[in-house]
């Protein structure tokens, strides 16, 4: 399942960020071991979640992890975001 795997090293900054980005709804699939992971059934999904993230780097400073295969990790930065979110639509295009 493809994940994305959130560090910190304030890990109080990525639980913050998320309650904020989420708002009302709950949260998706969250893991607490060792900083956060996310896993999406729909992978397009972290999209959103991956700009907010970039966007408001300055503010939680994250460091933010996508998995989409075995063993095959991208990181995620200002300079690789948008071809990152056209590779998710590209590749899941459901």
């Amino acid at each position: 399942m493809p994940t994305l795997f959130l560090f910190s090293t304030d890990i109080y900054s990525i639980e913050n960020f998320l309650k904020k980005f989420y708002k009302n709804k709950s949260l998706p699939n969250v893991s607490v071991f060792e900083n956060y992971k996310l896993s999406f059934e729909n992978p397009v999904e972290m999209s959103d979640i991956l700009s907010a993230i970039i966007d408001n780097n300055d503010k939680y400073n994250i460091s933010a992890w996508v998995n989409l295969d075995n063993d095959l990790y991208f990181k995620v930065t200002r300079h690789n975001l948008n071809d990152i979110i056209k590779y998710l639509f590209e590749r899941y295009p459901y």
